[in-house]
């Protein structure tokens, strides 16, 4: 009886709908203008953001044809005339070039080594503390550093550890020898180094407390309970939680390692000489705008770009391969 029932109906008999894996049935593909007009408040926001990455940052990217001219700016972009690869060939035949790129080097490994783990440091510090009225204390006077420009950083160091400086007051009232730290070219690297860590530490610290406010505090109660001390909660909790902040940051820093400053070292360059303070920052800017060689000056720049684009895309690979996210995924 249930076989001819069920060959009475050709509902029973047509076979069941598709489903996806979960069990559920697949979901339609949403048409783009839909999408578009149902989260145009989300893009609206997203508009100026754009508009600013556009305008002085891709539209920019089109004047690096003067590194393949003999760029004139009272004749333009349309009448300098092509040359070629020789901007290149006369940029990597000049030794002060490779100055700059030794110097680059140099200042981008003490500054990895010492100023990126700082403000993860500062941050494990910062939120140890029990007393929330001073965890914000101090957190609002150790960030505060990053909105002073670099002129005043740098006469804050030189009324500090200058030849007329504090420092060097007091060791001539002590019959001492004075310390001059900021005309000299051994010593240049650390004053770099310090600067950094002194005027940005706090700012970098912000995403670390971030990651740090989302962890589940019961991780530290559970491994309280079992016997874990200040440091293995700290080895096993706190550091896994922001590992992949850690790693996201580490892949823009390598990205960024040829940048190591512009301003700071411009206004310290003669104090100090070329030869200890010349980077690929300011070797870019004295040969393209003090000394004309626009096309130089733009060579070394692409120069930079490429590398640094090439440092991101190997630091994610590498990020991938250790299963972290990196900044964007495969």
């Amino acid at each position: 009886m249930t076989s001819a029932a069920t060959a009475r109906s050709p509902r029973a008999a047509s076979p069941p709908e598709p489903r996806a894996e979960s069990g559920r049935p697949p979901l339609r593909r949403v048409p783009l203008r839909v999408r578009l007009r149902n989260n145009w408040v989300m893009l609206a926001l997203m508009a100026p953001g754009l508009l600013f990455f556009a305008v002085f940052f891709y539209v920019p990217m089109l004047g690096n044809i003067v590194a393949f001219q003999d760029y004139q700016p009272f004749i333009g972009f349309k009448d300098s005339p092509l040359v070629g690869l020789a901007n290149f060939q006369e940029m990597f035949a000049d030794p002060a070039f490779w100055e700059a790129v030794r110097n680059t080097l140099a200042f981008a490994a003490l500054q990895l080594i010492f100023f990126f783990p700082a403000p993860l440091a500062l941050a494990l510090l910062i939120n140890s503390l029990v007393s929330s009225r001073v965890k914000r204390f101090v957190q609002s006077v150790v960030y505060l550093p990053h909105f002073i420009s670099w002129v005043l950083v740098v006469a804050l160091f030189q009324q500090v550890v200058g030849g007329a400086g504090l420092i060097s007051n007091f060791l001539r009232d002590h019959g001492l020898s004075a310390l001059d730290v900021m005309t000299d070219p051994g010593t240049f690297p650390v004053l770099i180094t310090a600067q950094v860590i002194w005027k940005d530490i706090g700012w970098g610290m912000i995403i670390y407390l971030a990651a740090l406010a989302n962890v589940d505090q019961s991780l530290y109660e559970s491994a309280a309970v079992d016997g874990a001390g200040p440091w293995r909660r700290m080895w096993h909790v706190t550091l896994p939680a922001v590992r992949g902040v850690t790693i996201m940051l580490l892949v823009l820093r390598l990205g960024d390692v040829l940048s190591v400053g512009f301003e700071q070292f411009l206004l310290q360059r003669d104090a100090v000489g070329a030869r200890a303070a010349e980077v690929l920052d300011t070797y870019v800017y004295y040969h393209g705008v003090v000394y004309g060689d626009w096309g130089i000056g733009a060579a070394a720049g692409l120069v930079k770009g490429v590398v640094g684009a090439l440092m991101i895309w190997g630091a994610n690979r590498l990020a991938h391969a250790f299963g972290e996210q990196g900044v964007y995924s495969r």
